[in-house]
């Protein structure tokens, strides 16, 4: 492919990782100020066990991890791919969370339903997709 046809998906790509750097950075933001109490619901009982911690400090690190890797997805251009591995990696890590969230049926702002907690999980490979698909060069 010639370079200036393949520019506007450059474009796109540079976009999709701009769109999910602020929505990582938001979450995260989240994590630590409004939405705290709601993601304590989506962490699992058994996490608390394995990571040897409470389900606030859970939140609180998954938090700050969200804006580290949103912040990074700008100003890391040169680390872009392992970034975008890094949010992948995220995404992937938290599912088990999402699943627990689904199961347990209850509601937080957004997720009120179960209908809405299950599409919630089909969400998250469009998540990892997403942030490996915008990461490349």
């Amino acid at each position: 492919m010639s370079p200036r046809r393949g520019r506007p998906l450059a474009i796109v790509r540079g976009v999709a990782r701009i769109l999910l750097a602020v929505l990582l950075t938001g979450a995260g933001l989240g994590h630590l100020t409004v939405l705290r109490r709601g993601f304590r619901v989506a962490v699992p009982d058994w996490s608390t066990r394995v990571l040897r911690t409470d389900k606030d400090t859970i939140v609180v690190a998954s938090g700050v991890v969200e804006i580290a890797l949103g912040l990074a997805l700008i100003a890391l251009p040169r680390e872009r791919r392992r970034v975008g591995f890094a949010v992948a990696a995220l995404f992937v890590a938290v599912f088990p969370g999402n699943i627990h969230h689904w199961r347990s049926g209850r509601d937080v702002p957004g997720l009120d339903s179960d209908a809405k907690r299950f599409g919630r999980l089909f969400l998250q490979p469009v998540l990892v997709a997403w942030a490996v698909w915008s990461t490349r060069r």
